[in-house]
């Protein structure tokens, strides 16, 4: 059996996944699988849609886009309660800067 330049990564990429779908890697990898795959379909998304394949790509790239903001939920929510306050600031220092011109 000849093993050209692509066909190792095939090899790496099917033992992996049977090692996950037996389970056997569950333990180490199973919450970085949750990051992990998301992330892989928007790539994969993305290059669907620069290959010519729009819409299937966008079908794709969506639905990792929703399945990565449900995982990183917890770390959206306080972002955007920072943000708010920051903007909620800058606006409370803007009306007293434009109060003292006058």
């Amino acid at each position: 059996m000849r093993i050209n330049k692509g066909n190792g990564w095939a090899i790496v990429l099917i033992v992996l996944g049977a090692l996950i779908l037996f389970g056997k890697l569950t333990p180490l990898l199973g919450h970085l699988m949750g990051y992990l795959i998301p992330v892989l379909m928007i790539a994969l998304g993305y290059y669907g849609i620069k290959r010519g394949n729009v819409t299937l790509g966008w079908i794709v790239l969506i639905i990792g886009i929703v399945s990565l903001m449900g995982k990183l939920a917890w770390l959206i929510g306080p972002i955007i309660a920072i943000g708010l306050i920051i903007f909620g600031i800058s606006m409370l220092s803007n009306n007293r800067n434009s109060r003292r011109r006058y």
